[in-house]
Parts: structure tokens; sequence; C-alpha cells
């Protein structure tokens, strides 16, 4: 598989697991709306003699409520998000005028892949860590920035150090910045939704009981059965949703960064030293995880391959992307030598 066909798929599999998600949460709002408030989407306006309470019940007011709170969290993330996030891991712009010749190079790095990838120059930060990490974050890619370890810029050598630079701004290329935000806040407000619905049913029956007296018989309390057992898994499910995505992510970011940078190799390499180094980035805490080269807590899930790695890890393995990333270095060297033998053939 080259690079183009590894986004392409990458790309895909990403969305469908967007889709999930959502489908998800308006499954969790409506069904509250449906069993515990009585609404019914077929019922249209409520008639002219309908009690109060039925009318009510003919407009989805839990989900328009958590839609509310919902875009309001996702625009404040938008918005306030990414300083939030430089803010915790403590990290400290680096200015052009430096002498330090590793924030040199850094800079250095960072403006020659914003040449390659046709971006306006991000801002550029060091977090005073020792273990080697970096991540981007922004709204988009004319407010984005790109944050890297003390330990990241000390270990790495130049090519190591513009590859991972070039991951990153295929981070902010891909609008992985921008998705994973949005992610994140979606899942804060998936997780208030079903705590919301978890104790709003402690205070009542709810609605359940009027759906079988209105006709709904078995087939209420089916859905009923499946709608109470999605909002006390609904967290889990998001958090797995949002790890599924970040790894994706992190595929892509490989393939277009080595498509920038025309190095695979060199990417992975500076990973490989990055799994050597294999301990917590101190600087950068859970909440911020998803958004970094490799998982900065120092977790062994990241390390396992096979289904229960593949739900509850933030990163895929180390060992598999380096595994794609030699392969698509092989592959690039194959396609030259192949674009240059007719050439050669012929004269």
């Amino acid at each position: 598989m080259n690079l183009f066909e590894q986004q392409r798929a990458n790309i895909r599999n990403t969305w469908n697991v967007v889709t999930v998600f959502i489908f998800l949460y308006l499954f969790i709002g409506i069904g509250f709306d449906y069993f515990y408030l009585g609404f019914s989407p077929w019922a249209g306006a409520a008639s002219a003699d309908s009690s109060d309470a039925e009318a009510v019940a003919s407009f989805p007011w839990a989900s328009a409520i958590a839609l509310f709170i919902a875009g309001g969290q996702t625009w404040w993330g938008m918005r306030f998000g990414d300083q939030a996030v430089l803010k915790a891991a403590g990290a400290k712009l680096v200015d052009f005028s430096t002498t330090d010749p590793n924030e040199r190079q850094l800079l250095n790095v960072v403006e020659e892949m914003k040449i390659a990838s046709g971006l306006p120059m991000p801002k550029v930060y060091i977090i005073p860590d020792s273990d080697p990490n970096a991540f981007a974050t922004g709204q988009d890619a004319e407010h984005a920035s790109v944050a890297a370890t003390r330990g990241l810029i000390e270990k790495l050598n130049r090519e190591e150090l513009q590859a991972v630079m070039a991951h990153e701004m295929s981070h902010i290329r891909n609008l992985d910045i921008k998705l994973m935000t949005t992610v994140a806040a979606l899942v804060g407000a998936l997780a208030l939704l079903s705590d919301w619905a978890g104790r709003s049913m402690r205070f009542g029956g709810g609605s359940s009981s009027k759906r079988e007296s209105k006709g709904g018989g078995g087939g209420a309390a089916v859905l009923f059965g499946i709608w109470l057992l999605a909002v006390i898994l609904a967290p889990f499910l998001a958090q797995m949703l949002a790890m599924a995505i970040s790894r994706e992510r992190e595929y892509l970011a490989d393939a277009s960064g080595a498509e920038l940078s025309r190095n695979p190799g060199a990417l992975a390499s500076a990973l490989k030293k990055i799994e050597m180094e294999f301990s917590p980035t101190k600087f950068i805490h859970r909440g911020t995880a998803h958004l970094c080269i490799a998982d900065p807590l120092g977790r062994k899930m990241d390390l396992r391959e096979g289904f229960l790695a593949d739900l509850l890890a933030t990163h895929p393995p180390m060992s598999k992307r380096i595994s794609k990333l030699i392969q698509m270095s092989y592959g690039s060297h194959a396609s030259a030598a192949s674009d240059i033998r007719p050439t050669s053939l012929a004269s």
C-alpha cells in the first residue's frame, strides 16, 4: 500500500467511526425523550384538546437541551481548547531570536515542513519534559501550534526531528486538530447526557409505563432495555470510539508525514527511539494523550496488538507503525527504480 492509498483508507475508516459516534449520541438523546418524557417523533403537533403534559411531549426538549450543551462545549473547545492544552503542558513559546541550538533546529525543520505542506507557519512551543514526545493543536491551519518536549529535540537527529514535525504538520493539514478537539467535546457531552438520563430515572419510573399503556407493549420494553444498556455503557463506548479515531489519525499522519518529508525511514527511526524511551511524559495529562505522537502515559496497552488492544489503546502499536513506515520506504525506492528503469532500457 503506497502513501496515498494509506491516506484514503484511514480517512474512510475515520469517517465510519465518526458516523457511529454521532448515531450513539443521537440514540441516547432521543431515547431519553421517548422513554422518559413521552416524546413520539411521529406524533406531530399536539391536538387542540390535548393536555399541557402531552403538548410538551410533542417536542424533544431533552435532546434539544443536550445538543445545545454539546454545541457549547464544542465551541469552547474549538475556541480556547488549544491554549488550555498548551498551558496545562507547561509549554513555552519558542522565539525566532533564540540562540539555543536545539530550539533553532526545531524552528528550522518546522519551517521546512511548513513550506513542503503549503501551510502557514504554526507557533512552536517547547515542553520542559525529558521524555520525547510531540503534538499539534489549534482551531485550524491559520491558528495552529506544534509542541515538542525538550527530550525530543535533544534525543533525535535532524532528519528524525524533521520527520516528527512532518507528522505533526500533517495533523494540521488533515484537520486532525479540529476533529480531535470536536471528538473530545462530544465525548464529554455524551457522558453528561448519559449521567443526566441515569440520574433522572432515579426520580420516577419515567414514561416507559406510559408507553406500555399506550400500546407499546413488549416491543417498547425491549427498546427500553436496549436504550437503558446504551445509557449505562455510553461513556465507555464513547471513549472507545474516540480512541479508535485517534489510532486511525496516527496512521494517517504517519503516511502524510512520510509524504511531506519524503523520508518514511527517518520517521520509523524516530518512533523507534521514542519507543525505547518508554516512560510517562509528566507534563502531558490523560485528557490530551490522544494528541501526542506517542502515548504520554506510558500504558502497556499501546504496545499490544489484537482485539482488546484495538478497543482500549489510544495509539496504534509502535511496532506496527514502524513496520508500515519501513514498507513505505521500500515501496518508495521500488517505485523510483521502476520509474528509472524504462528510461535506461530505452537509452
